[in-house]
């Protein structure tokens, strides 16, 4: 039979909390890691989301920028004006994408 170990944590007012340090090191966990809760029977298990091959790195550092300076700096934050908004569907207008289309090499 497999050793099981049992570990607490507590929940926040916001329902939040820490995943106990014994675990991440169990579980291989680093800060931004994804996990899956799986339900079954009344209990939770708690596993580690292994990266897809969608995942981008690059994109993930980037979008990672794109909040921490939305974070610091909100008020650069701003709606696009409706002429900006008309001036995009103009010249999307008539553009067919097939997004499940393989990208050409070029």
């Amino acid at each position: 039979m497999a050793e099981q170990l049992a570990f607490e944590a507590t929940l926040t007012d916001k329902y939040q909390n820490t995943v106990p340090s014994a675990v991440r090191r169990a579980l291989g966990l680093g800060k931004r890691d994804k996990v899956r809760y799986i339900i079954r029977d009344g209990e939770v298990l708690l596993q580690k989301v292994e990266g897809s091959a969608d995942d981008d790195p690059v994109v993930a550092a980037f979008l990672d920028f794109v909040e921490k300076d939305m974070i610091r700096h909100p008020g650069r934050v701003t709606p696009l004006s409706a002429a900006l908004v008309d001036e995009a569907r103009a010249l999307a207008t008539g553009v067919d994408v097939d997004l499940d289309a393989p990208l050409d090499d070029d």
